[in-house]
C-alpha cells in the first residue's frame, strides 16, 4: 500500500479564495472610505464588523459557495480579537499551515473537508452490487472514514482512495495502511482513470458537479455507478435516490453509466 503523489494540478481562471481575497480588498475600502464620513463607525469592532457585513453580502452576489458566507462574515471581526489577544504569531502560522494542510481541495477546487456518516457507508454498501473484488473509488477520501467502514462491512470490495489535501491523505494512509484490499493515494482526482472502477463515490460540493458528470460519461465503463452524497448534477435526472437518515438529511443519488 502507498501514498503516491500526483503533482499536476488544474487551474483555474480565479480560485475561489482569490474572488474572497478581492473582496475583503475592496469591502476594506469601502468600509474606510465611509468611516472617514461617519467617525462612529471606526470606534471599537464596528469596522471589522461592518467590513465582514459587506463582505459576507457581496460574496453571496458573487456566487461563492454557501459555506464562504460564514467565512466572510467573521474573517475581519475574529482577526482583531485575536490582534488584540497578542497571540504570537507562530500560533498564526501554525493554524493556518494546518488548516491549510487538511482543507487543500477547499482553496483550489471550491470542495471542502466532508466526513461521510456511518449511515452514509451503510447506505453505500447496501445498494453496492454483491460481488467480490467490486472496485470501489472514493473522490476526496479525507481521513478515510468511508475507506475504513466498508473495509469492515465489505470485506470482498476492492477500495481505493484519492486525496489532495497532504494531511487529510496522510491520516486516511496511516488508517488504511494495514487493509490489504484499501489503497490511498495523494493527488489530484481529475487525473485518476475512472475506467478502473465499478463504483466511484463522490460527497464534493455543488461546484464542481458538471465537470464530473463530463468526465464520468468518457471514462467509467456501461454499467458502473456514479454516487454522490448530497450533491446532484445539474440538469441530470439520477437512476436512483437513497435517503442516509443520518443528522444532515443527506441523501444519495446515483447514476448508472
Amino acid at each position: 500500500m502507498s501514498c503516491r503523489a500526483e503533482l499536476s494540478m488544474p487551474r483555474e481562471a480565479l480560485p475561489t479564495w482569490a474572488m474572497a481575497a478581492l473582496i475583503h480588498v475592496a469591502c476594506s475600502v469601502a468600509t474606510s472610505v465611509l468611516a472617514m464620513g461617519v467617525p462612529a463607525l471606526a470606534a471599537g469592532s464596528t469596522w471589522f464588523w461592518l467590513e465582514g457585513s459587506g463582505a459576507a453580502m457581496a460574496g453571496m452576489a458573487a456566487g461563492l459557495p454557501v459555506w464562504w458566507l460564514p467565512i466572510n462574515l467573521l474573517f475581519a471581526p475574529a482577526a482583531h480579537a485575536l490582534l488584540g489577544a497578542q497571540i504570537p504569531a507562530a500560533v498564526y502560522l501554525g493554524a493556518f499551515c494546518l488548516l491549510f494542510a487538511f482543507n487543500m481541495a477547499a482553496w483550489r477546487y471550491r470542495v471542502p473537508l466532508f466526513l461521510s456518516s456511518a449511515q452514509a457507508t451503510a447506505a453505500l454498501s447496501a445498494l453496492l452490487p454483491q460481488r467480490a473484488g467490486l472496485r470501489v473509488l472514493d473522490l476526496g477520501c479525507g481521513t478515510g472514514s468511508l475507506l475504513l467502514d466498508l473495509a469492515r462491512v465489505r470485506p470482498d470490495l476492492s477500495c481505493h482512495g484519492v486525496e489532495t489535501a497532504p494531511m487529510s491523505c496522510l491520516m486516511s494512509w496511516w488508517r488504511a495502511r494495514k487493509h490489504p484490499a484499501l489503497r490511498v493515494s495523494w493527488g489530484d482526482f481529475w487525473r485518476t482513470d475512472f475506467a478502473q472502477y465499478d463504483v466511484v463515490y463522490a460527497y464534493l460540493s455543488p461546484a464542481p458537479m458538471t465537470r464530473l458528470w463530463d468526465k464520468a460519461r468518457r471514462e467509467m465503463k456501461p454499467g458502473s455507478l456514479l454516487v454522490s452524497n448530497t450533491f446532484v448534477i445539474p440538469g441530470v435526472a439520477p437512476a436512483g435516490t437513497v435517503p442516509i437518515g443520518d443528522r444532515m438529511g443527506s441523501t444519495l443519488y446515483i447514476w448508472r453509466m
